[in-house]
């Protein structure tokens, strides 16, 4: 058996140094005010005017809280790579295989992943999602490729007790509620119907979070609320990403 467990409000566009990030001091409200106006004129004429909105009341202050919050990470999962550039996600939308032609997003996230791994879809890490009306901060991992999903059943079948000690823990389910996701009809082929676990390894998502009010980001101590609710997330990371490593 092995274990797993491993600057002050801007109020008018600014030029800054992208290598250099101010103290975190909450979200501007205009950040919340420009993505109201966004998702009514979601068009790239639009943008282009107000560009300068998004990268001073959105972006930046995003870059902020990353390079503040990557000082606490170091106290609890220091292998992630809080990076204020790499960790956001771009404001375009990929619109190829949607109906929804609409070219922005018209909220602002990132997503902090191990060192060396692409935003997105591989491992599991920590998300945040900032948009009028709520405040999003999670992590998991949200769609684990076939290969991933047959390791982590695995791990969870084989180390069982070590899993449960994570999923039901009671720092887990204060925060979060429950382990989230979604989940099969019938037990996965390869296990039994009878399985201890099987309520379990029926899940095809493993992810926790919570849903705040928006204004909660425009507070300074935004961040440490933040790296309150990843460190208690920490255990169920750790569990998937040394699962996805056998």
């Amino acid at each position: 058996m092995f274990s797993y467990v491993a600057e002050k409000k801007m109020k008018t566009p600014i030029e800054f140094d992208e290598n250099v990030f101010p103290p975190f001091e909450g979200f501007p409200t205009e950040c919340l005010t420009f993505f109201k106006k966004l998702k009514k004129n979601n068009n790239r004429e639009w943008f282009a005017q107000h560009k300068d909105e998004f990268e001073t009341f959105a972006k930046f202050p995003m870059q902020c809280f990353i390079a503040e919050l990557a000082h606490h990470f170091q106290n609890f999962a220091p292998e992630f790579d809080m990076n204020p550039k790499r960790s956001i996600f771009r404001i375009y939308r990929d619109t190829r295989f949607s109906k929804d032609k609409t070219p922005y997003k018209t909220h602002i996230a990132a997503h902090f992943v191990l060192r060396g791994k692409p935003k997105g879809l591989e491992g599991s890490g920590y998300y945040l999602h900032i948009e009028p009306g709520e405040v999003f901060l999670g992590g998991g991992i949200y769609m684990p490729e076939a290969d991933q999903l047959k390791k982590i059943r695995h791990a969870i079948a084989a180390n069982s007790q070590e899993f449960l000690s994570v999923a039901e823990s009671k720092i887990l389910k204060k925060r979060f509620g429950k382990l989230d996701g979604e989940k099969l009809q019938r037990i996965p082929k390869g296990y039994e119907q009878e399985h201890p676990m099987a309520e379990w390894l029926k899940l095809k998502q493993f992810f926790v979070g919570v849903t705040l009010s928006d204004d909660v980001c425009l507070k300074k101590n935004f961040v440490r609320q933040a790296a309150d609710i990843y460190k208690e997330a920490t255990p169920l990371i750790n569990f998937l990403n040394g699962a996805l490593k056998k």
